[in-house]
């Protein structure tokens, strides 16, 4: 766990001042310490005992990055707010507007990559047994980065699932056009995130909530936590 001090210095400064029952809290861990050094080896001790971790991550992390929020200014395209967008309703109502306002997302995030924070989190999959992931971000950062127990529990803008067959498919092509059709089935494609409106993949809420359950020590980094499913995560 040595190569571990880098990466914590990525983590120190997200932790939240609370933890759920039973795990560390932010007082257990550091007490009265302010000194930035002596946090960073506090966390590293712990994690060197932890045998089940979990890191939760929202938007915070990929805006090193430059990716937008989409939210407030951020999250008008054409007169229209991504709320107004990335609904069932609007897509089943004018899907090639949906696409046109995906596209032009996925053509945004193709100009960005990783950050540091993305690849600290990968080097300290490798030196924990137990380690999961859990991104509320449909970016596909993570996976670029090469993280490997990832649970995106919004979905992935760089995947698509066919309305007809369901089948996912993985595409980094920056923009699939109007009316994308699947390979398998001929159907229409939609991208494989979840919408406003729509029920998380309880499989992956599942496997999200009990990694979480778990853990010994849980990171959260770039999100408040403050509304569901984040909030019963952390």
């Amino acid at each position: 766990m040595s190569r571990g001090v880098g990466i914590l210095e990525q983590f120190s400064l997200w932790l939240p001042p609370g933890r759920a029952e039973g795990r560390l809290t932010w007082k257990a861990l550091f007490g009265n310490v302010i000194n930035m050094e002596e946090k960073i080896k506090a966390l590293r001790d712990a994690l060197k005992k932890a045998d089940q971790v979990a890191v939760l991550t929202g938007a915070g992390i990929s805006a090193e990055s430059g990716v937008p929020t989409f939210r407030g200014d951020e999250g008008i395209w054409k007169n229209y707010r991504a709320t107004d967008l990335a609904t069932p309703e609007a897509f089943a109502r004018d899907p090639e507007l949906v696409w046109r306002f995906y596209n032009w997302r996925r053509e945004l995030i193709s100009k960005v990559t990783y950050n540091p924070a993305h690849k600290a989190l990968v080097e300290l999959e490798g030196l924990v047994s137990g380690f999961t992931l859990i991104s509320q971000n449909v970016d596909g950062l993570h996976l670029l980065a090469g993280s490997q127990n990832l649970l995106e529990i919004h979905g992935n803008l760089w995947k698509v699932r066919c309305t007809k067959c369901q089948k996912i498919t993985l595409d980094r092509s920056p923009d699939l056009g109007t009316s994308p059709k699947c390979k398998s089935c001929g159907g229409l494609l939609r991208p494989h995130v979840v919408w406003f409106g729509e029920a998380l993949d309880p499989a992956i809420l599942n496997k999200s909530v009990e990694a979480s359950r778990t853990s010994q020590v849980m990171l959260v980094i770039g999100t408040s936590s403050v509304v569901q499913p984040a909030a019963s995560l952390a």
